[in-house]
């Protein structure tokens, strides 16, 4: 309770001291597929008050504007936000919007980047949201079931063979996309961070200590999206604070949602498919400090298609009530130095 009454202050008192929050959160069809899921989102975003929220999962569904929806929801509580159209990805911002962009557009629903600039505490800001590629999904190959079909099959024996099925994707093509636009930015002298739900772990979880755990079946990956953003100089937020991967594994899917039954949470049944796939990446600046992060939503996974509880040392905002989602978010606080 103390933690949780803690955060809430770091929120709600972001703008007083040069700090600021993101949250990225991967909704589950827009909420849809919990009951009353929808109003779960708001509550929570009215709970938190977060300045930046990097949404996946938005549909637009029966010709609504979903983002637009969230704002007037969000004002009828009380609550300012700004956003623009968007397909797959969402964002929605404290600050008015100077400008949006498309980065990498939506095409047989295989993910999206989306851009937004404004101005914040004096600084100007650029925030993308990315929802990458759901095809193609390696990790899940190395746990035995086919990462398009899902269907099980021969665990693959070497990581060539794994990268060559991840890569098929187009993981890697929305974020060299995004990698071109965001260097742009970083020249003008933008403050940048993206958050998303990338379909793809990071190739700092993927590492000797961590080959015989989580069913990585001896394999040492470096995975695509988080060694292009590695070697472009993105900051992967959570392994910045937490870098020991043993302690705080961060995972993020699949999360256990008490009132959806087992069936629907899990992709890989027999398997231990726990993994942080949800991220928030920040282009190191000598204005910005990272602060915190932390864990939202319940603090248990599906292992094997089971409700299990996480032992190790990972910090949970926990939901206040209903949960939407079979993610977690990850909420970041940052600091501007003045």
């Amino acid at each position: 309770m103390a933690l949780l009454l803690l955060l809430n202050v770091v929120c709600l008192a972001a703008q007083k001291r040069n700090t600021f929050t993101v949250l990225q959160w991967n909704i589950w069809q827009e909420g849809t597929v919990v009951k009353d899921g929808y109003q779960a989102i708001i509550d929570e975003i009215v709970r938190l008050k977060p300045d930046f929220v990097t949404f996946s999962e938005v549909r637009n569904y029966n010709k609504t504007r979903f983002c637009d929806r969230v704002v007037k929801s969000l004002a009828e509580k009380g609550e300012t936000y700004y956003s623009f159209l968007s397909f797959d990805t969402g964002l929605l911002s404290r600050y008015p919007i100077k400008d949006s962009t498309v980065v990498y557009p939506l095409h047989n629903d295989q993910g999206t980047v989306h851009r937004m600039l404004t101005t914040i505490h004096g600084e100007e800001i650029a925030v993308y949201t990315a929802h990458l590629d759901y095809r193609s999904c390696a990790y899940y190959n190395v746990r035995g079931y086919h990462g398009t079909t899902w269907g099980e099959i021969p665990v693959p024996t070497t990581v060539a063979e794994v990268l060559a099925f991840n890569d098929a994707s187009v993981r890697d093509d929305a974020i060299r996309e995004f990698i071109k636009m965001a260097k742009k930015d970083i020249a003008e002298g933008r403050l940048l961070m993206i958050g998303g739900d990338f379909n793809e772990p990071s190739h700092l979880d993927w590492i000797r200590e961590t080959k015989d755990l989580y069913d990585h079946q001896g394999l040492i990956i470096p995975w695509t999206v988080t060694l292009e953003l590695d070697n472009a100089g993105f900051k992967d937020a959570y392994r910045t604070k937490y870098p020991d991967v043993l302690k705080y594994p961060g995972f993020t899917y699949p999360a256990d949602n008490e009132v959806v039954p087992l069936k629907k949470l899990t992709w890989a049944p027999k398997a231990d498919e726990r993994e942080r796939i949800d991220y928030i990446f920040y282009y190191p600046d000598e204005r910005l400090q990272l602060k915190e992060v932390i864990l939202f939503g319940p603090s248990g996974c599906i292992e094997r298609n089971q409700r299990v509880e996480m032992k190790s040392k990972d910090r949970y905002l926990k939901p206040m009530g209903l949960w939407p989602t079979d993610h977690k978010g990850v909420l970041a606080t940052f600091r501007l130095k003045k």
